[in-house]
């Protein structure tokens, strides 16, 4: 595995610095902006709790905060794999979440979006492991649309702290 050398890595830092680049979390980031000033609306799902704990893992806990962050979550379970008598033997499950970032103090929507991806699980152990891997699913699924609509409010964070 090639590793860069210090001069080669203090050059690479020169230069992303001088191209305007600016840590998300860094004093200058709009990622800071975010942090502890996101509250989110009392989950009224399985699958709202979920998406919802993890936006408070990487946003923090933040009831009075400048933002509100409206999400709703659709899910929808799809057989892919079958066996000669019709059992099941994967599921595909697919899930959209549409959120809303609302200024608070003005009721505004500042920013809007939909993301979309899918996770499986396998249904061939027993009962109580299939439906341990439905759950497995269910959380990993919420993770990876809570983790996309944090990029998104990341990328445009500057944009909102303005």
């Amino acid at each position: 595995m090639w590793l860069p050398d210090r001069r080669t890595f203090l050059i690479s830092l020169a230069a992303l610095g001088g191209c305007g680049f600016t840590p998300v979390y860094g004093p200058q980031g709009g990622g800071s902006a975010l942090l502890d000033n996101v509250a989110l609306p009392e989950p009224d799902s399985p699958e709202q709790y979920l998406l919802h704990r993890r936006l408070e893992e990487r946003l923090g806990r933040a009831p009075g905060g400048a933002y509100l962050l409206q999400v709703a979550v659709e899910t929808e379970s799809q057989g892919l794999g079958a066996l000669a008598d019709g059992n099941i033997t994967r599921v595909r499950l697919q899930g959209t979440a549409v959120y809303t970032l609302r200024d608070r103090a003005r009721g505004a929507a500042r920013l809007r979006g939909t993301t979309e991806s899918f996770t499986a699980y396998s249904t061939t152990g027993s009962t109580a492991a299939t439906q341990s891997a439905e759950r497995d699913a269910e959380e990993r699924l919420m993770v990876i649309l809570a983790d996309q609509i944090l990029d998104e409010l990341l990328l445009h964070a500057a944009e909102l702290a303005q």
